[in-house]
């Protein structure tokens, strides 16, 4: 979501209001298809690139289902880092589905066109889930210092009322951010050349088509970056600088590991989520060229949904016997 920002600057209610963002953008410009070039520089590739992301979608989709069916049949993984990882999954397949297929038919026809409301429904859902897995994997944070700096009392605030009102707060913050960006997109009058050199309809790419006054759209878009992306991202670097100075006061080195282990799968995860939003801002807009910046949103958008469930069910020993009892029990069936 904020990695267009950063470039440049560095229910039915819901569903009421959604539709009136779109009719609002259809009347107020003169483009009504947009055509996205997606990878034009691979052109000779495209039967290859094709296949590959296409079995990096049904690996996604089916590594995260799987993530949610093992929390959900296990009594074992029935626990708030659980349920908070099942929101992770459930973000992931929405992610990976929002941009992959239409990818794949842009990959498949050197480029295809996109209605505008179907534009901004697409980057509605785009922002919506990133700002989304940001406080998310700050829930999780969270969870994960009260395990280990506060575990006497980890069951009584962290009990299933909690998690729940945390998870729904997450979701409705983050379509609040979608729904504020989207509808400063809508009251832009779009002019000019309806071609956008991406593989999906980004924020800033689809900003640049307008011939209106953008810079209150700018400044509205850094502070809701700070809200959605910066203060949670801080609020993960405090977490775990608490949890790193209590782990090195636990006397005995298999007290330590065994504590670091438990939180070792989400820091691998917020670490390549932000690593690469941070390594998009860091390069200067004017340095970068396309297919850098197409690179670096494909490892947000599509690589990250694919890893998360790797990382999880690689490096958590919970999930590792969920999944030997599901397919033990599979085969006994027959």
């Amino acid at each position: 979501m904020c990695v267009g920002l950063f470039q440049k600057i560095s229910t039915p209610i819901m569903d009421q209001h959604h539709g009136s963002l779109l009719k609002s953008a259809s009347s107020n410009n003169n483009i009504t298809v947009i055509f996205l070039l997606g990878f034009p520089d691979m052109d000779r590739f495209n039967v290859f690139l094709f296949i590959l992301l296409l079995i990096i979608y049904s690996v996604t989709i089916c590594g995260n289902s799987l993530i949610i069916k093992l929390v959900s049949i296990s009594k074992n993984l029935h626990s708030p880092m659980y349920f908070f990882l099942t929101q992770l999954s459930v973000a992931d397949i929405l992610l990976t589905t929002d941009i992959s297929p239409f990818m794949l038919n842009i990959v498949l026809h050197e480029g295809a066109s996109i209605s505008f409301p179907g534009c901004i429904t697409q980057l509605f859902f785009f922002m919506f889930i990133e700002a989304f897995e940001c406080f998310i994997l700050t829930m999780m944070s969270y969870d994960r210092y009260l395990a280990i700096c506060s575990p006497l009392y980890y069951v009584t605030i962290m009990n299933h009322m909690l998690c729940i009102k945390l998870i729904v707060a997450s979701w409705l913050l983050g379509c609040l951010v979608a729904l504020i960006l989207v509808h400063g997109i809508t009251q832009l009058y779009f002019c000019r050349p309806n071609t956008i050199d991406h593989f999906f309809c980004d924020y800033y790419p689809l900003m640049e088509l307008s011939c209106s006054d953008v810079s209150m759209l700018h400044i509205e878009a850094i502070l809701l970056c700070v809200l959605a992306a910066v203060l949670p991202f801080s609020l993960i670097v405090f977490s775990y600088v608490y949890i790193v100075l209590t782990i090195f006061k636990i006397a005995s080195l298999s007290g330590r590991l065994k504590s670091f282990s438990t939180c070792s799968s989400h820091l691998t995860v917020v670490s390549i989520y932000y690593g690469t939003l941070i390594a998009t801002y860091m390069v200067p807009n004017e340095g970068q060229t396309h297919i850098i910046s197409k690179t670096m949103a494909l490892l947000y958008t599509v690589l990250t949904p694919l890893l998360n469930p790797c990382i999880y069910s690689m490096r958590n020993e919970d999930i590792k016997k969920a999944l030997k009892k599901l397919i033990y029990n599979h085969v006994s069936s027959y």
